[in-house]
């Protein structure tokens, strides 16, 4: 009977380096014929080779060999290791610093692994926007008898006439405030007008809608929000919806829901108050493109944070450029307005900076994201108290008298981008 004592459960034993051979390996093998057994254990000394303390510690006990055969040991563990993570309070959650492995949250992002799985916002507000524009064909083809605008003019984009658009909510001054040479008495083509020049004339106030101002005096502030759920026709919801489902969803996802519901409208209200600052004032503007502007910004501020976590950063940088490009471009067909995006872009920069989770590394790298994150929230407000104030208080065209020229192609039609850009009647 072998009387060598087991080692004790803890005991470190010694396993003979690899390259001297085992005090016997005929018995080794012929104790476990198993080829692979013997590999793993082969294997298993192999790696502790250089290890600041072996897995055993004595091959010896009282003289004796201690046969691999004596030995107890556990089966692997071959589970992956859980993700450590600290629960992060309500704050952590809306910045997206909550903490876990430096490592796991690079290969996230690589992954393309957000925050969370499912758009919510983005699926609620596309919904939103689908059923509000339904309703805007809804209300033209009660007026017209067409859902789409055909007369007197084509609505290029497909949809509803310019009188519908601003009675349903478009960013329209002359509904919002006082404005030079356009009245309340001012005239303009009523919903149901289909000639040209129109026949069925009705004054703004009535065209504004709500229920008109009551006092005499335009007040309808709620046309800085209002745009954002609007279209002017199919063309248009169907590329900003496409805009939607794929960069803005994707942009929740690794945001969170809550910072990117407050990035998407601080966006979108953004841009139509500067539109509504520097924009003709008789030209009404719709669309979430504003918004939508806000959270491409967010994939800027994700390439140049994460610039080394993306594939082939260069060749996405020079393709983001080019979607920049073409959106601006867009900002010049009628009742879309380059104000808003270019509005949205700049907000969407600071507000996406503040509560996008960014991945620092260094130190040195997270001092100059919260430097940032530090100095944008309160620039943002500024822009919107000055802007805000500017819209109801000034003349913004005297200040500024060349930026009409950004959202403006110059025609007749319009008097060379000097006029108000109504149609005449």
């Amino acid at each position: 009977m072998n009387t060598t004592p087991a080692p004790s459960v803890g005991q470190h034993l010694s396993v003979s380096h690899p390259d001297v051979p085992p005090a016997s390996p005929g018995n080794l093998n012929a104790a476990y014929p198993d080829d692979d057994l013997y590999s793993a254990f082969r294997q298993s000394s192999i790696m502790s080779k250089g290890d600041e303390a072996s897995l055993i510690e004595n091959s010896t006990h009282k003289g004796q060999t201690v046969h691999y055969q004596d030995l107890d040991y556990a089966e692997p563990d071959h589970k992956e290791p859980k993700r450590v993570e600290e629960s992060p309070d309500s704050w952590q959650k809306l910045l997206g610093t909550g903490k876990y492995p430096l490592e796991q949250r690079i290969e996230d992002k690589k992954r393309g692994i957000g925050r969370q799985k499912y758009p919510f916002v983005v699926w609620a507000l596309t919904i939103a926007m689908v059923g509000v524009f339904i309703n805007e064909l809804v209300v033209n083809a009660r007026a017209q008898g067409s859902p789409v605008s055909l007369k007197p003019v084509v609505n290029p984009m497909l949809g509803p006439s310019e009188s519908a658009l601003i009675n349903l909510g478009a960013r329209f001054p002359p509904c919002m405030k006082s404005v030079t040479n356009i009245s309340s008495s001012t005239l303009m083509p009523c919903l149901n007008d289909t000639a040209n020049p129109p026949t069925s004339l009705c004054t703004i106030e009535d065209v504004c809608g709500f229920g008109g101002w009551g006092n005499g005096t335009p007040n309808q502030w709620f046309r800085f929000i209002t745009p954002i759920f609007l279209h002017a026709g199919i063309i248009h919801i169907a590329l900003n919806m496409l805009a939607q489902l794929t960069v803005s969803a994707q942009i929740e996802r690794e945001m969170g829901s809550g910072g990117f519901f407050l990035t998407y409208f601080a966006a979108g209200i953004f841009g139509n108050v500067l539109g509504g600052n520097f924009s003709l004032v008789g030209a009404p503007s719709v669309g979430a493109s504003g918004a939508i502007f806000g959270t491409v910004a967010v994939t800027w501020v994700d390439l140049f944070a994460h610039w080394r976590y993306h594939h082939q950063p260069r060749k996405r940088l020079a393709w983001m450029s080019v979607e920049l490009v073409f959106g601006i471009a867009l900002g010049y067909i009628p009742y879309v307005d380059n104000f808003a995006h270019l509005g949205g872009l700049c907000m969407g920069l600071l507000v996406g900076t503040t509560f996008y989770p960014v991945i620092s590394p260094t130190r040195r790298h997270k001092a100059i994201m919260w430097a940032f994150r530090l100095a944008a929230i309160p620039l943002a407000v500024v822009l919107f108290v000055v802007l805000v104030r500017n819209f109801y208080t000034s003349d913004p065209y005297a200040a500024c008298s060349g930026c009409r020229y950004l959202s403006c192609i110059p025609l007749s039609s319009n008097d060379y981008c000097q006029g108000t850009g109504m149609s005449e009647i």
